[in-house]
């Protein structure tokens, strides 16, 4: 009986304390793509790792390597890995050989392909138990194929492979985990038929880091010299950083699905990320608070944009993809291999604090890295020669989680001398001597107490370790997932044609990929050299003018960066002005997508606009409450209000909530917001409404053949939507026409259709209603981007 030798031998060893312990049941883990590079590089090493670690833990194991390999060539490439299996320096010989040994009795080939194969699987699972009169503890099946696989061996798994009632199942799944946000939801829908969400261990092998892994044991431990100064007053900026030497030759079929920020950027670095932002759980060892924690840091993440990110690829990858994936030569790759991403929560903790995350391939040195800059108020008198220069208040302050490589090549925590000395487990990390020659971020390390693992593990060996202890909090769930892929797709889109930086690779890029932080935005610090730029890669050029009148009124047309841009400036100059002349400026601002760039361009970039004079109002209001993420109010607040200073009672959102009811007409929320804005703006005549247009002529939510705010002597109304949520609020037609100005903005092709109608119709207002908007005494000025202008 092979399981039964096995426990005599080890318990003969003296490894188990007795054979009654060796019955708390038995666990099988199945490594599904047994013989691909993963398991040979990490997995098997990683498997064997745990069984040293746990062959006394009164678990009895048997590990069960699969592929689609037939049997005899599958259990010959399995067992030549497993014969190269090695032991850590502090395990003797003796025991490390017959560990190793047994360890091999233990493992097993099969070929898993057909619904058949893993029927015959779990009966020889089941056989061998019933043998050796053990209880099954659970079945641990490890992912190690590609992601297409996914849901063929979760049906299997979940139809004849399942451990009985009692004992626990826990699948592990590698990375890719989707492609966006849509291919996300498709493959964890598909999962969740088959497993339940405490099953299932996404794996993210940098959060087997060990710096990673000890960030929040660090934040917990550190609590008193860390509560004063982890935060935005104190924080300069955070960097999270990989960089690698290689290149992608030999994996451009991959990389040019991914692309460096799917393959770093949206998994690892935002792991990390998570760690150093959420707030800290009251218990850190509970992976529920954890992970809880984790989704309200996703939450508080302000949505990037185009410009949050610089892109740019090495000169030789273009010619890797037309070699390997048999390219032409004018094939030109928008890929990015190498990524600049200005990241910003808006929690209270770190508003304002940017956090840059870098990654790229074919750069000059391989390296990870998390560094917290501190900012740094001190003035000494002294020189610096004077001084106890490791001490010395005047040097750089900071905490970084050395991932590993680099000039110090091994995992470590350091923290600069003049900030504290910190608390770390003892039996875990110690405190490291040496190297006085060696300098990080310029600083000799004599400037930091530095401490490294005292023993170093790889991360699938401590990843491993936490499926088996079942700690979910080092993995990713479906709710994680989605909520990063929300987070990165829109820029990933915004992106998608972008041109591209190109550098040569290696020490010769010299400050090529150097970028800096404007405005809550990134650029490249130097321009591009004109020899690196290839005649290919130009984009549309900008077109100067299109023609003066829309509509026989002023028009504004550019790419629809420049022109809200430009808008933002019109504003600000129509605002300025106002304010001078009247003391007070009253700016009416519609809902929907497309004011939502411009309220962020006026928040980063328009310090001088005069929000201190300036009274917001709504021009339409869905009818859900305020704090819904439909409501227009909702969406100011989040994109423009909480980055600028406007007086709490200049702020007017649109009474839809009253008496714990929605837009109820007995509730005469209309009337009210009339009064108001009778009471508090000159004539009811608005300084500016910005309004847009809908792809059937609607604006506001003034829709075609509405009953009620195209004419009369209404000034706010409410009305229906045809798409949900149907009720509506609005000012009407005749006020807003009492403006002194009003602009029109309309942006992307999807409007082209509507803007080309709109140029050769007239005054008809219960068809489009926008062709009603003509101010009676005020100026109307169109802004319309490319897109929506030329198609």
């Amino acid at each position: 009986k092979m399981l039964g030798n096995v426990l005599c031998a080890v318990l003969f060893m003296g490894a188990l304390p007795s054979l009654a312990d060796a019955s708390q049941g038995h666990i099988s883990v199945v490594l599904l793509g047994a013989t691909g590079d993963l398991a040979k590089k990490y997995l098997w090493q990683g498997l064997f790792q745990l069984y040293m670690d746990q062959v006394s833990s009164g678990h009895s194991f048997t590990f069960h390597g699969a592929a689609l390999t037939a049997l005899e060539p599958g259990q010959r490439l399995m067992f030549d890995v497993l014969k190269k299996l090695a032991c850590p320096p502090d395990e003797s010989p003796n025991r490390c050989a017959v560990l190793k040994d047994q360890f091999l009795k233990l493992s097993q080939y099969h070929q898993l392909k057909t619904a058949e194969n893993y029927t015959a699987l779990n009966r020889e699972i089941e056989m061998l138990l019933h043998q050796e009169g053990l209880k099954e503890a659970g079945r641990i099946f490890y992912f190690s194929v590609p992601p297409f696989a996914y849901t063929e061996i979760a049906r299997h798994i979940n139809s004849s492979c399942r451990p009985p009632p009692g004992a626990w199942l826990r699948v592990v799944l590698e990375k890719p985990f989707g492609h966006d946000l849509e291919s996300a939801q498709q493959l964890a829908a598909e999962l969740t038929s088959f497993f339940r969400e405490e099953e299932m261990y996404r794996v993210d092998h940098y959060l087997g880091k060990q710096a990673v892994a000890h960030i929040l044991p660090f934040r917990d431990e550190n609590q008193q010299f860390l509560d004063p100064i982890w935060n935005r007053h104190h924080v300069e900026r955070v960097e999270i950083v990989l960089k690698e030497t290689v290149d992608a030759k030999g994996r451009t079929s991959f990389y040019e699905q991914y692309g460096v920020i799917r393959d770093v950027l949206q998994n690892h670095l935002t792991e990390t990320l998570m760690f150093l932002t959420m707030e800290l759980p009251a218990n850190v060892s509970r992976a529920e608070e954890v992970l809880q924690c984790k989704l309200q840091a996703f939450q508080s993440l302000r949505g990037l944009e185009k410009n949050s990110a610089v892109l740019g690829q090495y000169q030789a990858y273009a010619s890797q993809v037309q070699e390997e994936l048999q390219k032409p030569q004018d094939y030109i790759s928008t890929t990015p291999t190498f990524a600049g991403v200005l990241i910003h929560s808006d929690s209270l903790r770190w508003e304002g604090v940017p956090f840059l995350l870098a990654s790229g391939k074919a750069l000059d040195e391989r390296v990870g890295y998390i560094r917290v800059l501190f900012k740094n108020r001190a003035y000494c008198t002294q020189s610096e020669t004077l001084r106890d220069a490791g001490h010395s208040q005047c040097k750089a302050k900071q905490i970084i989680f050395y991932i590993g490589h680099g000039a110090l090549n091994t995992p470590a925590v350091l923290v600069s001398r003049n900030l504290f000395k910190p608390i770390m487990p003892k039996g875990s990390w110690r405190e490291a001597v040496g190297q006085p020659d060696l300098h990080v971020f310029g600083q000799p390390l004599s400037d930091y107490y530095v401490y490294t693992p005292v023993k170093e593990r790889d991360a699938y060996s401590v990843l491993i370790s936490n499926i088996y202890h079942g700690r979910k909090d080092f993995f990713i769930t479906t709710e994680s997932l989605l909520a990063s892929w929300g987070f990165w797709t829109p820029l990933l889109d915004s992106i998608s044609h972008q041109s591209l930086r190109l550098y040569p690779g290696g020490v010769e890029n010299q400050h090529l990929l150097d970028f800096e932080m404007m405005s809550g935005e990134v650029a490249f610090t130097l321009a591009e050299p004109v020899e690196l730029l290839n005649p290919n890669r130009l984009m549309p050029s900008d077109y100067r003018t299109i023609q003066s009148k829309f509509r026989q009124n002023p028009l504004v047309s550019a790419w629809s960066e420049d022109l809200i841009s430009q808008l933002a400036s019109d504003i600000e100059k129509t605002a300025s002005r106002t304010v001078a002349r009247s003391g007070q400026f009253h700016l009416a601002l519609s809902g929907g997508s497309s004011p939502v760039v411009l309220f962020q361009r006026l928040a980063r970039h328009h310090y001088a606009f005069p929000w201190k004079h300036t009274h917001l109002w709504l021009v339409d209001e869905r009818c859900v409450p305020l704090t819904d993420a439909e409501s227009n109010f909702f969406s100011l607040h989040s994109h423009l209000l909480q980055s600028v200073r406007v007086p709490y009672f200049n702020v007017h959102p649109m009474p839809v909530h009253l008496n714990q009811r929605l837009c109820v007409e007995e509730d005469r929320g209309t009337e009210l917001y009339a009064k108001e804005i009778t009471a508090l703006v000159a004539n009811a005549s608005f300084d500016l409404v910005l309004l847009g247009v809908g792809t059937d002529g609607h604006t506001a939510s003034l829709f075609p053949r509405s009953e009620s705010g195209l004419e009369g002597s209404q000034a706010v109304v409410l009305t229906e939507s045809p798409v949900k949520p149907h009720q509506r609020m609005s000012l009407s037609l005749p006020l807003i026409n009492k403006a002194r100005q009003v602009f029109v903005l309309v942006l992307g092709k999807g409007k082209h259709d509507i803007t080309t109608l709109l140029s050769r119709v007239g005054h008809e207002p219960r068809k489009w209603p926008v062709s009603g908007v003509s101010p009676s005494s005020g100026q109307l000025v169109w802004y319309v981007d490319y897109e929506a202008l030329l198609g």
